[in-house]
């Protein structure tokens, strides 16, 4: 899904850029078209370098509340990923408001593998890049903040509770702003919120949360034995409770004890639990999660036969949610 509301650079401008940010000037251009906010180009270099060019949306494009600074959270989250040894794409440059641009802009290196949701791996590769994934995710959730929340998008709080609260607040006042039609009122939405919100407390220390995790956000390695070559689009990324991080890759579905990924996850270090208030979290971040879904297409507007299917499953996403924390 495209948008016509992103920034656009002559290939020029796209030239000055490179030699501003890298020293060197541009060869050849292409558009990566997927996506609805960040620009994306796919650059070749005269040096002969590829890298990929992100730049964030133009001021007047409406966003949800939690998206602002996008590029600053991905900048943020590559360097402190790389350290902890998850792998992604090389940050060569980050610029921050740049006077030329008047934007944020990311320059990485290219990739030579292939998005998971592009590939077919067999049940027995699918299975360890499950728990290979797992173990990246511990690795991430092992880095640990000052705050919880999006410091970026002024969206934090000084307990879990607080922030979460905040999060789901700003989704429930963007879905207002929108006109985004919910399955059910929001005061109720927000009241289910509130009302299982001190499971919450047991959260007490700021992990780093990817919370896209989705296979199109994970390159393999090329070849008959696919693994993980990195983890992409850091840019929604929080500071809260690891167990929010197996939401994407189990989404519309529950997180079962078996999984593959729970067990790469516990091998690397990471904890996770299947209490009755765990379960109660998880919960509270798929209505999280399903919110976000509906309430973004208020501003992006995206083409019906593609967003029907995953708006109907949000829908039912959030309702079983509901029940579940009723239950």
């Amino acid at each position: 899904m495209d948008s016509d509301t992103k920034r656009r650079l002559t290939a020029a401008e796209l030239d000055a850029l490179t030699r501003r940010a890298l020293g060197t000037g541009l060869a050849a251009a292409t558009e990566l078209t997927d996506g609805f906010a960040n620009a994306v180009w796919r650059l070749t270099l005269q040096d002969g370098r590829e890298v990929v060019l992100k730049l964030s949306p133009p001021p007047e494009l409406a966003q949800l509340r939690y998206e602002r600074n996008l590029l600053r959270t991905e900048a943020m989250v590559y360097g402190l990923a790389e350290a902890a040894g998850v792998p992604g794409p090389e940050l060569l440059r980050a610029g921050f408001d740049d006077p030329v641009l008047g934007g944020d802009y990311l320059i990485l290196s290219v990739l030579d593998g292939v998005p998971w949701n592009q590939a077919t791996p067999s049940e027995a590769d699918r299975g360890a890049l499950r728990r290979e994934l797992g173990g990246h995710l511990a690795r991430l959730n092992a880095i640990t903040g000052d705050v919880y929340g999006y410091p970026h998008a002024d969206l934090t709080g000084d307990t879990w509770r607080a922030a979460f609260l905040a999060m789901t607040g700003a989704v429930l006042a963007d879905a207002h702003r929108y006109a985004t039609p919910l399955p059910r009122p929001a005061d109720e939405i927000r009241a289910a919120i509130e009302a299982s919100a001190a499971v919450l407390d047991e959260v007490t220390v700021p992990s780093l949360v990817h919370f896209d995790v989705w296979p199109g956000n994970v390159f393999l390695t090329p070849g008959d034995t696919p693994r993980i070559q990195a983890i992409i689009d850091h840019e929604r990324a929080f500071w809260g409770d690891p167990l929010a991080d197996f939401v994407t890759p189990t989404i519309f579905g529950e997180l079962a004890e078996t999984d593959e990924i729970v067990a790469g996850y516990r091998e690397a270090g990471g904890v996770v639990e299947f209490t009755g208030s765990a379960r109660t979290r998880i919960a509270l971040y798929r209505l999280y999660l399903a919110l976000i879904i509906l309430a973004e297409n208020g501003p992006r507007q995206y083409p019906e036969e593609d967003y029907a299917p995953l708006r109907d499953r949000s829908v039912q996403a959030l309702l079983s949610a509901l029940d579940q924390l009723s239950a």
